[in-house]
């Protein structure tokens, strides 16, 4: 990366904002001129342009080089040429355009510009610097043509600020002085050949103003990363752990479950979610003492939501960790809301970065997926805790239930899964194989569930372990109608208790409002007969896919008959 100096000196940035300027120009220059209904070009100082309308006056031979809308161009141009004043860099004489300027220049004071930029090879901020050190000195000729090559005395930044504002000699390119230079040396060369150089030149310039923008835009994204590391300000040098298999996955293995929480649609939907974002925030602005003046830490912080209700529930310091890209908006979304002196945000993995505080009093994230433990983002809070968290420290939300209940839906398992027995008279009983075992993520309507609940794991995020988040479970559910169960549904509840004087709870139960994360279905290949009053017996199993260790692999044992889904 180039120095920092480089890039914010003053009279840099104020010509780099020029040249970007000019290079979006010549782009578009470039573009309509190639274009098959392009009218010609925008109105620019084109020294090869002028001199070959004085070249071709009266030449009935030279073709053309635009359509029939030339001749509005061109009147255009002559109407617009009247008003173009070139101040000769020796004296006080105004020329009409560059070209005759630099042909004075040659003729009167015998310095040929095009020949000087040749001779010391100067670029385009060279070139820009020789006219402003002329201009800036008074040089004369006699001296501009003494100096030797090498050590060039207008070789200094304080020349990249133009002496004239608009400065016509300014505004063309090296490229088209040293074509200047060939044409000068050649006039009588065939039409076709010097419209071929032309074009050549033209296509070299596009090229390289195109990579000089490339290089610009490049060199401006190291600022907004360097400005984003003033805020950025953890250390992030410490290796990755080796705590747990999430933990331990590569960044190349992970990148699809950070990429797809880098785009806002997740992020607009979780936000819309109103019994989950008011909940966090009603916890929050319900029990400020429990905040107030305390630093606190928030695990996967998104769009900055939590982090900010933390702060303005009266937290001291907030530190915001998020590895994916929408950290960047949580930026400006914290500087939009003058929070930036409370709330610090970093992007990265928790388990491979540095906290720039030793401990933090509370811990706060919305780590729940489907299924509650689906994604496994939990075992980064678990993780943050034992390596962040105070003694007495708290961790919110703090408790967690997943429940079970039987369904009873027949037509949706006519839909889904006796389908394939009949498509169109055939039969593609085999799709069944591949149908069942996929967990469905969908919101049931409440009176499709004909049993009361079963809680099948609590979860006490103050003490558990990631051990404890892989288990297997006995269960029994109290059929409440005579009907088929062709379904198991999986949900959990949210509990904000520790330490609150005002409690706050959710649930994602059918029976409670929607929330994005619906209820988890795991459905039956065939429907199972059940009556009021008794109960269906079962265990279930919970573990994590090997394979992809976000992932969930959740087994059944339902009347003898077992059956693994995933969810992922």
């Amino acid at each position: 990366m180039k120095n920092l100096s480089t890039f914010t000196h003053p009279l840099v940035i104020s010509n780099l904002y020029d040249f970007l300027s000019s290079t979006e120009h010549k782009r578009r220059y470039f573009e309509q001129s190639s274009s098959p209904n392009s009218t010609g070009p925008p109105r620019k100082h084109n020294m090869a342009a002028q001199r070959d309308d004085q070249q071709c006056d009266g030449d009935d031979d030279v073709p053309e080089l635009y359509n029939s809308d030339d001749e509005k161009w061109n009147s255009m141009e002559e109407e617009g040429s009247d008003h173009v004043s070139v101040p000769c860099v020796f004296c006080d004489r105004n020329l009409g355009s560059v070209a005759e300027t630099l042909q004075h220049c040659k003729a009167d004071h015998g310095v040929y510009i095009p020949e000087l930029v040749n001779k010391h090879s100067l670029d385009d901020y060279g070139y820009i610097k020789m006219i402003n050190y002329i201009r800036v000195n008074q040089c004369s000729a006699e001296a501009l043509l003494m100096v030797p090559n090498g050590s060039l005395p207008w070789d200094n930044d304080e020349y990249m600020k133009p002496v004239l504002p608009d400065d016509p000699l300014l505004q063309i390119d090296v490229e088209e002085l040293s074509g200047a230079t060939a044409m000068m040396l050649s006039p009588s060369e065939d039409q076709a050949s010097g419209l071929l150089l032309r074009a050549r030149q033209s296509e070299d310039r596009t090229r390289r103003a195109e990579e000089a923008l490339a290089q610009a835009m490049e060199d401006l994204n190291k600022l907004k990363l360097l400005a984003q590391g003033l805020v950025l300000d953890a250390d992030t040098s410490r290796g990755r752990s080796s705590l747990g298999p999430v933990a331990e996955l590569r960044d190349d293995e992970d990148e699809a479950y950070f990429s797809s929480y880098g785009h806002y649609s997740i992020h607009e939907e979780m936000l819309k979610d109103r019994v989950r974002t008011e909940s966090y925030r009603d916890f929050m602005y319900n029990n400020m003492d429990v905040f107030k003046d305390k630093v606190v830490l928030d695990v996967g912080c998104g769009t900055g939501i939590l982090s900010m209700f933390a702060a303005k529930a009266g937290a001291r310091k907030v530190i915001a960790v998020d590895q994916s890209e929408i950290i960047y908006q949580a930026i400006d979304i914290v500087r939009s809301n003058q929070l930036e002196d409370t709330i610090t945000l970093i992007k990265g993995r928790i388990e491979e970065i540095n906290l720039p505080v030793e401990k933090v009093d509370i811990i706060i994230s919305e780590w729940m997926g489907y299924f509650l433990l689906f994604e496994s983002m939990l075992d980064s809070v678990i993780y943050a805790r034992d390596r962040y968290l105070a003694p007495n420290g708290l961790v919110f939300p703090d408790r967690c239930n997943i429940s079970l209940a039987a369904v009873g839906d027949v037509q949706k398992h006519n839909d889904r899964v006796a389908f394939w027995d009949d498509v169109y008279g055939f039969q593609m009983t085999c799709m069944k194989k591949a149908v069942v075992p996929e967990a469905v993520v969908e919101v049931l309507k409440p009176e499709t569930v004909i049993s009361e609940p079963a809680v099948i794991k609590t979860i006490d995020c103050c003490t558990v372990t990631e051990s404890e988040l892989e288990f297997s479970v006995d269960f029994a559910l109290k059929i409440t109608l005579d009907t088929f169960c062709t379904a198991i549904v999986g949900y959990f509840d949210i509990f904000f208790d520790v330490r609150c004087r005002n409690k706050v709870e959710f649930s994602t139960s059918p029976n409670c409002p929607k929330t994005h994360w619906k209820q988890t279905a795991f459905i039956l290949e065939n429907p199972i007969s059940v009556k009021a009053g008794e109960e269906l017996p079962g265990q279930i199993t919970v573990h994590k896919n090997k394979k992809d260790p976000r992932a969930l692999l959740i087994t059944l044992d339902l009347s003898g008959l077992r059956q693994t889904y995933s969810l992922q």
